[in-house]
């Protein structure tokens, strides 16, 4: 198997599995329905591991861009190889998403809730501010990529890698993910996002592509950026292009506080 087929087939069970999760709890009629955030959270991470053990021994099992740019982006991937396992990634993305949509089927036409019918295939921020919303997805995907990295140096969890990878996946949905729920992944938002547009979903709605490029461009930033800093910090590699995007990512803070503040001065008036 190609290491592209393994990266179209981990990502499709990523979110075969995720999206189902959420299906089954948002959906009306499911015998999930109601289930909460803790097992939505809990379905993901587990769905990370499989994917994991599924196709790790192929392609290493990136199943997400910013995984693949940050290690193109510290030399631990070869950047030739990115636009196929990006694009490997969209399909599965967008093919998981489309069996989703077919597992669920009878339940599309009993929900009328059009943004939990869009949240099965994508994220929408719980406070709609994009600057603060791309912060919250850099910081978000910083840590998974920086997390990666110290499971892959630290030999006392070998062989259970997927396991905890799959945890670390679950605290940061925990911890980080209710303020935009946790793209932390470029394909998982963009492939079941096009899914949903194109697919025949009964009472569908829009399906937000004026927010789409949050979770696009701030996870590979984030990506980037925890890549970056487990070089400075941990491999003392001190690059000129490491701290650009330390720099790139403090100015994006910055100009969120900025925006939030100016906010506030806008409600008080």
């Amino acid at each position: 198997m190609s290491v592209y087929l393994g990266e179209f087939i981990g990502t499709m069970l990523l979110i075969t599995l995720g999206g189902g999760v959420v299906a089954g709890v948002v959906l009306k009629g499911t015998i999930s329905e109601g289930a909460g955030w803790l097992v939505i959270v809990v379905g993901w991470g587990l769905a990370v591991s499989f994917a994991i053990y599924a196709v790790g021994n192929i392609s290493a099992a990136h199943i997400n861009p910013a995984v693949t740019v940050g290690l193109a982006f510290i030399g631990e991937f070869p950047w030739n190889k990115v636009p196929g396992y990006v694009l490997s990634q969209i399909l599965g993305a967008f093919v998981g998403g489309t069996i989703v949509w077919l597992h669920y089927l009878p339940h599309w036409g009993k929900t009328e809730d059009v943004g939990a019918k869009l949240g099965v295939f994508c994220t929408a921020p719980a406070i709609r501010s994009y600057a603060a919303n791309f912060v919250s997805e850099m910081i978000a995907t910083m840590v998974l990529v920086i997390g990666v990295l110290f499971v892959g140096a630290n030999k006392l969890t070998e062989g259970l890698n997927p396991l905890v990878i799959g945890g670390l996946v679950m605290v940061i949905g925990l911890g980080l993910g209710g303020t935009t729920g946790f793209a932390i992944n470029p394909a998982r938002d963009f492939g079941p996002r096009l899914a949903h547009f194109l697919l025949p979903i009964s009472g569908k709605g829009k399906s937000d592509w004026t927010y789409s490029w949050v979770p696009i461009i701030a996870p590979l930033l984030g990506g980037a950026l925890g890549a970056a800093l487990y070089r400075i910090l941990f491999d003392q590699q001190m690059d000129l292009i490491y701290f650009a995007v330390v720099v790139l990512a403090v100015l994006s803070a910055v100009f969120a506080i900025v925006k939030d503040q100016q906010n506030k001065i806008k409600t008080q008036k």
